[in-house]
């Protein structure tokens, strides 16, 4: 048999496999490697007379070259005609035209249509596949890559501007004034620090994925100090927290709970933690637990920060009520810029560890936060949140800033100052620093520099909520609710510990810078204690001047005129003191008398 009987054409589909199957099984199921026959040659076909005729004549009365443009646009023709015809939707395969454009916001891909809007809002994530219009062929056309991240990099002030060459005054040289003072600092005015505002989160070092442990039922298997409202974190686990990585999940606080504030300890009502994630600028935060201090209202607010800044005042029970007492809370919960933040559950006794939380995890209890200004609640505010940001943070190109101490810059000489105030347990304060000292803690020395101190005055912190700065007051809150609540002693540790893996600073400024802008007021025990001031003493006005008629004024004169003298006003007698002689010394002059003048 030939190829040609069997009828076989190379350009149909099926009948080659149907001419393998029938030689497998003359061969007995064996294949056989067999070579395609030769494709029978085509016979020229033959055109119709009247066509060829009609060919000759265009040929005979036009030139090669304008039968080439006639063709020519009877092509044009029918591909201009095909378009039409395919632009206007009636062929059977005419795809759908996509009249969309793509954008770039916040580093989501945004379609937008202005003929027809997509239902979801035109939003598509990033992970998300595009799939053609069509469909029937099922390919899938890949996303476009997102925009690489733009970070804030810090700026300089233009050249010649005040602030460039502003240097600190000397200090008072009057010698009885030793003690912390505030000294001036050079802020920029409050439009300017508005429109430096970054756009753009700056860089996070190394860490760039932050989450928090989540755990309901909590293990106390290898417990080392620590509460149920930190978790409990091992000592292996406090390790690895230390191993600075791109991906990171640390113990944070909140671990009973899915979201801080709900059945976590240190909980809030739900309008309060619904209102506070609204929160997406910055936050200004302070707390007053167990009726410890009297609110300290800002001044010298900006409108602006009014109306943007974030002002939360937590306090727990006891605190709410006195406020209520002294009709110092609102039907708003506000008094006067503090919104007040009620919170139940306390998961510590002592009022002081207690306010580490909002102190230290402000980032965890406003999430859409981008920057948190801490003060303590016996501080009192007096100058505009913005230019703090931009003097301590945007300026210095830092996402975290604090004073350092006014006079002690060594964790051993704090701690042992601690001890001699009464701050803590004695023994517990000893065992925190000799644990340190196991770790490698020693003494601040020169060789510390640029770091120019190991103890923080940590009153006041202003930081940007990125995920190396989130990271470092996680683990500063872990060593105080492992160890003593005496943040000062620890804060060292952490901050070396993470620089030792990372190229990551903090802005350590003056204590004198501090007071510049926060003024210090006493605890409420302390005013308590002190001696009520001395009321003033408010005195009658004197009576008014008696008038003398003229004619008395007028006898007095002729009286002066005749020479009368009015007789002068005797004085009293002097009673002389009678000089009193002793029985003893009138008995000495008797016996020393001449016995013979008797």
């Amino acid at each position: 048999m030939t190829g040609g009987s069997l009828g076989i054409r190379s350009g149909s589909y099926g009948s080659l496999q149907q001419q393998q199957q029938l030689l497998l099984l003359q061969n007995g199921g064996l294949p056989i490697q067999t070579t395609p026959p030769p494709p029978l040659p085509r016979k020229p076909s033959k055109m119709p007379k009247e066509k060829e005729r009609l060919f000759h004549w265009i040929m005979k009365f036009a030139g090669r070259k304008k039968v080439g443009m006639l063709f020519l646009c009877l092509i044009s023709a029918a591909v201009f005609g095909w378009v039409m015809y395919v632009g206007n939707g009636k062929g059977e395969d005419a795809p759908d035209v996509d009249n969309s454009f793509v954008r770039f916001t916040n580093n989501n891909m945004t379609i937008s249509n202005p003929v027809s809007s997509p239902t979801n809002g035109g939003q598509i994530s990033n992970n998300a596949s595009l799939v053609d219009r069509d469909g029937r062929d099922g390919n899938k056309i890949m996303p476009l890559p997102p925009p690489p991240p733009t970070f804030f990099l810090g700026y300089t002030l233009p050249q010649g501007h005040q602030c460039n060459s502003f240097t600190l005054p000397p200090p008072p040289a009057d010698k009885k004034r030793t003690g912390p003072r505030p000294c001036p600092v050079c802020y920029l005015p409050v439009e300017e620090a508005i429109d430096l505002m970054p756009k753009d989160p700056s860089p996070s070092p190394v860490v760039k994925d932050l989450t928090y442990v989540y755990e309901e039922n909590l293990s106390r298997d290898g417990e080392f100090g620590g509460s149920e409202f930190g978790g409990y974190p091992t000592l292996r686990q406090r390790n690895d927290s230390y191993d600075i990585r791109e991906s990171m999940t640390v113990h944070c606080g909140f671990v009973k709970g899915s979201k801080p504030g709900r059945q976590t300890g240190f909980d809030m009502d739900e309008s309060d933690l619904l209102e506070m994630e609204q929160c997406r600028g910055v936050v200004v935060a302070s707390a007053i637990f167990g009726n410890f201090d009297e609110i300290q209202q800002p001044t010298n607010i900006s409108e602006y920060a009014r109306k943007n800044v974030c002002f939360y005042m937590f306090v727990d029970e006891e605190t709410e009520g006195f406020l209520k007492n002294a009709s110092a809370i609102d039907e708003n919960k506000r008094s006067g810029l503090w919104r007040i933040v009620v919170v139940h559950n306390l998961p510590y006794p002592d009022p002081r560890r207690t306010g580490k939380i909002p102190k230290l995890l402000v980032h965890r209890m406003f999430p859409n936060a981008r920057y948190s200004l801490w003060i303590d609640g016996k501080l009192e505010l007096v100058v505009d949140p913005y230019q703090l940001l931009e003097r301590f943070l945007w300026r210095k190109n830092a996402t975290f800033a604090i004073s350092r101490h006014y006079r002690r810059f060594d964790v051993f000489t704090e701690a042992e100052a601690n001890k001699a105030a009464g701050k803590y347990n004695n023994a517990s304060i000893d065992f925190q620093v000799e644990f340190y000292k196991k770790e490698g803690l020693t003494p601040y020395s020169d060789a510390k520099l640029p770091i120019t101190s190991d103890v923080p005055e940590g009153c006041v912190i202003i930081r940007e909520h990125v995920p190396i700065s989130n990271l470092f007051t996680c683990l500063w809150f872990n060593e105080v609710d492992r160890f003593t609540s005496r943040d000062q002693i620890s804060f060292s540790t952490v901050r070396d510990k993470i620089a030792s893996k990372t190229n990551w600073t903090i802005n350590m400024f003056l204590d004198c810078e501090r007071r510049n802008f926060v003024v210090q007021k006493y605890h409420r025990d302390v005013l308590d204690h002190m001696a009520p001031p001395v009321p003033v003493q408010i005195y009658p006005p004197p009576p008014p001047p008696v008038l003398v008629p003229e004619s008395v004024i007028k006898q007095a004169a002729e009286v002066r005129s005749q020479g009368v003298v009015a007789t002068p006003v005797k004085k009293a007698p002097v009673r002389r003191k009678e000089r009193r002689i002793s029985r003893r010394h009138r008995k000495v002059v008797a016996g020393n008398r001449d016995p013979g003048s008797r």
